[in-house]
């Protein structure tokens, strides 16, 4: 009886520990030169940890593999290119190609991946950047030779070359929203559903938080803080652009290192560009490299390069302060910081 009672109390003891337990386990690193978040909820501590310790390791692996100045596949890809010569890449990075020649071409090239030659002259392809403007002539070179990823074919084993050596591949511009898919489909792979993984503020939700939703915060572009809080929905992931995350200040006037391909210059047509993709296995890559045109082709345009991308909900700060923002979105945000004029995006 004393033995059957020990048992009893013992059994009760790790039934009390188990519900005491935390249900969030969470881990920071520093990945593509800039914060990593990931958020599991509801498995045991040591499991969330393993899980996200093969997270980590796989963006680590990706960043060395696709850093656009340090030595890596696509440095070495870009060097055969200048020379005129035909390289090689594995299968995925043959894939990660091709998908961004697709949304190159959605975007009418103001998603450009091809213009690493100007980001460097612009010199944002270091770890630290002072504020230099580059040469007229050099600029004016390289738009003349308009690289783009329509110069890339694809041969067989894996052989890509370039019909212009003025290419230079930065991927930067939606490898964080191309990692969020793979790391999504990893963590659904080994029955994880709810998990939030956060790429220096590219977002991709799984599942819930226990009983809420995931909820994240938009950045104000030109204050400390959020400005609003999203509740995300299962597979939805958000990405946003802005003149404030790498930039320099010359002369008075803001330079970031969003280039538009098409005058050469870091685009100034607003402060920010936030979209939220819908559900799907492309979810993460589509809300990153969605945000390049849609920042870049001005709010004008900005409704219509979303839809290219099957994006409804998408908000944009001007360069003003005021926030234009569809109707499917302006029901979901909750305001933290009310704007100085709110307009409906057309």
């Amino acid at each position: 009886m004393r033995r059957l009672l020990g048992l009893i109390i013992a059994a009760a003891s790790l039934l009390l520990a188990g519900c005491g337990a935390d249900p969030l386990y969470k881990q920071e690193g520093y990945v593509f030169g800039t914060r990593v978040e990931v958020s599991i909820w509801g498995l045991p501590q040591q499991d969330a940890a393993r899980h996200v310790a093969v997270i980590l390791a796989d963006l680590d692996r990706l960043n060395a593999k696709l850093h656009a100045w340090q030595p890596s596949d696509i440095t070495r890809l870009n060097a055969h290119f200048g020379r005129n010569e035909s390289g090689n890449a594995d299968t995925e990075l043959i894939a990660l190609l091709k998908q961004a020649k697709d949304y190159e071409a959605r975007s009418d090239g103001l998603f450009n991946p091809a213009i690493g030659g100007l980001v460097t002259a612009w010199g944002f392809h270091r770890d630290t950047f002072s504020p230099v403007t580059p040469d007229p002539v050099t600029l004016a070179i390289l738009l003349e030779r308009k690289p783009s990823l329509a110069d890339v074919e694809f041969g067989d084993g894996g052989v890509v070359s370039s019909r212009n050596p003025a290419v230079n591949i930065d991927l930067g511009g939606f490898a964080k929203g191309w990692a969020l898919d793979r790391e999504a489909a990893y963590l659904r792979k080994n029955r994880v559903y709810n998990a939030l993984l956060n790429i220096g503020g590219n977002v991709l939700a799984l599942g819930k938080k226990g009983n809420e939703p995931w909820t994240i915060g938009l950045q104000h572009p030109r204050q400390p803080q959020a400005m609003a809080t999203l509740a995300l929905r299962d597979g939805e992931a958000i990405g946003t652009s802005g003149d404030y995350q790498r930039y320099f200040i010359k002369d008075g006037r803001r330079y970031s290192h969003l280039i538009d391909p098409r005058s050469g210059s870091p685009a100034q047509t607003m402060e920010a560009a936030t979209v939220l993709a819908p559900p799907s296995r492309e979810a993460g890559a589509i809300s990153d490299a969605a945000t390049k045109p849609v920042f870049i082709g001005g709010i004008g345009h900005a409704r219509h390069y979303a839809q290219r991308f099957g994006i409804s909900e998408v908000l944009i700060v001007a360069n003003d302060g005021s926030v234009y923002i569809t109707p499917a979105l302006q029901s979901r945000l909750k305001w933290l910081i009310q704007p100085p004029h709110l307009y409906r995006l057309h």
